[in-house]
């Protein structure tokens, strides 16, 4: 008789100030390989772990404060994805809130992990009384077809938005989505 091994366990965690703070290294080194393997996330080609590091802590403020919210997902205890979403603070806007920085490693793309951490960011910001949630993504990325089939709606593209990590101008495309309360 034998045995298939055992599917990897994949878990989706809000993370705190204080696992921000712990988990640094390893958020630093999953962007940096996201950014190598050519995700638009912001970031350029040669983005150093120090500078990776530096980034995540300049979300800590955001985080102690709740203005923003991230989610971290490990697959047999691996960091392998994260995902954030940060509340507008102007008055007439704090209904609101931009899903910022959807990231898989790419040795754990197509498993299902973007879509859990896409659904647990929206999950909790409907029911933190977000009524509107929008994000922007390079144009011809494939995560355009992971919100899409997520129920996000196209808003419209801008042209050379942003660069890409090779420093080439990209389009971006915009999405929103109400998210569900959940019952």
């Amino acid at each position: 008789m034998t045995t298939s091994p055992a599917a990897p366990v994949t878990t989706v965690t809000r993370l705190t100030a204080d696992a921000l703070r712990t988990s640094r290294a390893e958020l630093a080194a999953l962007l940096v390989d996201i950014v190598a393997a050519g995700a638009s996330l912001g970031f350029l080609a040669g983005l150093t772990h120090q500078e990776a590091a530096d980034w995540w802590d300049s979300l800590l403020p955001g985080v102690e404060d709740g203005t923003l919210a991230l989610w971290v997902s490990r697959t047999d205890g691996r960091l392998d994805g994260t995902v954030g979403w940060c509340r507008e603070t102007k008055p007439n806007g704090r209904h609101r809130a931009e899903l910022r920085k959807l990231m898989v490693h790419p040795e754990a793309r197509g498993r299902g992990t973007a879509r859990a951490l896409l659904a647990e960011a929206e999950a909790a910001a409907a029911a933190a009384g977000v009524v509107l949630l929008f994000l922007d993504t390079e144009t011809g990325s494939g995560a355009e077809h992971l919100y899409r089939s997520a129920g996000w709606t196209e808003a419209g593209t801008i042209p050379d938005y942003a660069t890409d990590p090779a420093g080439r101008l990209r389009p971006t495309t915009l999405f929103h989505k109400h998210p569900q309360r959940p019952r």
